[in-house]
């Protein structure tokens, strides 16, 4: 599935005109956000497009209209970014945008409701609950077993999400959680590997296998640590990394997802798949999961940043770029 994914891509990168990099934001997520726009900004840039960073504030509707810019590339994470809200403002303002529109990226950004989809159309993801603060937390405990994943509903980059293995555990794991949202859901841990699948058009790019020493794949060693592994090749058989490609792709377009993203999973020791949410602004620097399965689908950087952006998403959904001109 991934052999058609690389080619020879060559674009007028002046046919992009002025293009915002929105990045940092008001979100949890923004340090993360700032690395990711500074690494797009200088791809674009490298290439020859009229590229300036953005880094969005409650002024953004007077900046933009000020900069008079012809398209955005969202290097936004999180609330306020990912999920609907910046994508709504931009097709309001009639700035066409790269990835999903309003309801993929809001959506994937809620894990309950991307859940109830997934189920609804037969997709495998780990059975839920709803917390709040009158939750019969014994009762969970004996509907979904131990361990369980706390999270937040609407946040990425694993913040607030807590590993619950005993009963008294499991309300302190709220309470951090709902620090961050108070939206918070649990799911049974699911045992066994991790897998992340990036999505690039319609192809999905080589799967990544996450291993890490910590309890789980958090914010720590995502971000701050040197000892995560990514093996990619994944380690699974040709048959099985197709198959979850494809299951990573349907679920991609069943909530409306659109341009690139990047599916997370699990795996468990009987060989089944679990999947966990869909990111429609993954991290963008040059250590990041979708650009190093790009690369090891013989994409470099700069062309990823360029293809991603060459599919940017105008009002309506239609495709900005469909008709610019080969031979950067």
């Amino acid at each position: 599935m991934t052999d058609t994914v690389a080619s020879d891509f060559e674009i007028d990168c002046s046919a992009f005109g002025k293009v915002a990099v929105l990045l940092g934001g008001l979100s949890a997520e923004r340090e993360i956000s700032l690395k990711s726009g500074a690494d797009v900004l200088a791809a674009l840039q490298h290439r020859g497009v009229d590229a300036h960073g953005v880094d969005v504030g409650r002024d953004i509707v007077s900046v933009l209209l000020a900069g008079k810019f012809e398209c955005a590339f969202i290097a936004l994470h999180g609330r306020r970014g990912e999920d609907g809200v910046m994508q709504g403002l931009l097709e309001s303002l009639n700035i066409p945008f790269t990835g999903s529109g309003v309801l993929g990226s809001a959506l994937s950004m809620d894990k309950i409701r991307s859940k109830q989809l997934w189920l609804s159309v037969g997709i495998p993801t780990p059975k839920f609950v709803a917390l709040h603060e009158g939750s019969d937390w014994a009762a969970i405990v004996k509907d979904l077993g131990l361990p369980l994943a706390v999270k937040p509903v609407r946040e990425g980059s694993s913040l607030g999400t807590t590993r619950v293995e005993h009963l008294d555990e499991l309300q302190p794991a709220w309470q951090d959680a709902v620090a961050f949202d108070d939206a918070v859901m649990a799911e049974p841990w699911v045992l066994g590997e991790e897998y992340t699948v990036a999505i690039l058009g319609d192809e999905a790019l080589p799967v990544i296998r996450l291993e890490t020493p910590r309890t789980f794949y958090d914010y720590l060693a995502k971000y701050k640590t040197n000892d995560t592994l990514y093996h990619c090749p994944s380690g699974l058989d040709a048959d099985t990394e197709k198959t979850i490609q494809a299951l990573a792709l349907r679920a991609f377009e069943a909530l409306g997802a659109t341009g690139w993203g990047r599916i997370d999973l699990m795996v468990d020791g009987n060989g089944q798949p679990w999947l966990l949410e869909n990111n429609t602004v993954p991290g963008l620097t040059d250590h990041s999961l979708v650009p190093m399965a790009a690369k090891a689908a013989g994409i470099a950087f700069d062309e990823l940043i360029l293809r991603i952006l060459s599919a940017t998403h105008a009002s309506g959904g239609s495709d900005l770029m469909g008709e610019i001109s080969h031979g950067c």
